[in-house]
């Protein structure tokens, strides 16, 4: 059993860089991103502005299927319970086309958010409108978000060991928020996010 693991984890690993997508475009540090309206795993469509007590936002491209983005969940949870009554909470978003990548469709995004206790809106980018206006290209891949203007802070890596958060070093993520609730620019504002490339259909 232990064996088949290995192989189902290096078969999801070369799947997950079958495909990049570039980088070039999107967001960059200092602009001012607009707002989206997004499904979540209860139904109901969710907006930045629904959040009107916010002072800012982590805004994690994220998925089900990526080895990466589940070796983070338990970090994301940990991020979203630390902040969001700070002001700071987690909005998480699926990018991947589910044709593309079976098991990352809404359905599957229901019953990995129960699985796992997601306390934080976990949305489905139909029709990949999203994603592409932020640039991200990898799951998982951090973009902070500070009110009132929406400015982007930070793009990146939630910290800097993508597999095992025994050995982490260097919070990136915490680190910037807690500069920007100090009313501070954090110290680093962009890292190379390491993770799955976002799936689309060919």
């Amino acid at each position: 059993m232990k064996h088949f693991k290995s192989i189902l984890t290096l078969v999801l690993v070369a799947i997950a860089f079958a495909f990049t997508l570039p980088t070039d475009d999107g967001y960059k540090i200092g602009d001012t991103i607009e707002d989206f309206k997004l499904k979540n795993i209860d139904d109901k469509m969710v907006s930045l502005s629904d959040y009107s007590d916010a002072k800012g936002f982590m805004i994690i491209f994220t998925c089900n299927m990526c080895p990466y983005s589940v070796a983070n969940e338990d970090r994301i949870i940990a991020l979203d319970k630390k902040y969001k009554g700070l002001g700071f909470p987690v909005i998480a978003i699926n990018p991947n086309d589910p044709v593309a990548m079976p098991g990352d469709g809404f359905p599957e995004m229901k019953v990995r958010a129960q699985e796992k206790g997601f306390t934080f809106p976990y949305l489905f980018d139909e029709g990949q409108k999203v994603y592409p206006k932020f640039g991200a290209s990898r799951t998982p891949h951090v973009f902070i978000v500070s009110k009132p203007n929406m400015t982007v802070e930070y793009i990146g890596a939630i910290d800097n060991s993508s597999r095992d958060p025994r050995k982490v070093t260097e919070k990136y993520v915490e680190n910037a928020v807690d500069a920007l609730l100090s009313g501070k620019q954090p110290s680093k504002t962009e890292t190379r996010a390491i993770g799955c490339s976002i799936k689309v259909v060919r």
